[in-house]
């Protein structure tokens, strides 16, 4: 399954490796197709390519830490 969304990182997480840590603990791959980060906010237009129900685990983590999950598309 693949799912287009677009995530807003509020600054206060601007430092932490969020993407790539979630990369890392969970199984399945990130496309970013844009992102654009400065001092006070940050946003990425990510695809992420995996299982609906490592996904779904995925936005709960996103969600959890503060970062806003908007526009979600299935593509597949």
């Amino acid at each position: 399954m693949e799912i287009r969304a677009e995530l807003n990182f509020p600054g206060a997480l601007k430092q932490e490796p969020i993407i790539c840590e979630i990369c890392k603990k969970f199984d399945f791959t990130l496309v970013i197709v844009e992102a654009s980060f400065s001092t006070d906010v940050g946003w990425a237009i990510l695809i992420f390519q995996g299982e609906q129900e490592t996904l779904d685990t995925v936005f709960e983590f996103l969600r959890a830490k503060g970062v806003r999950i908007e526009n979600i598309q299935k593509i597949s």
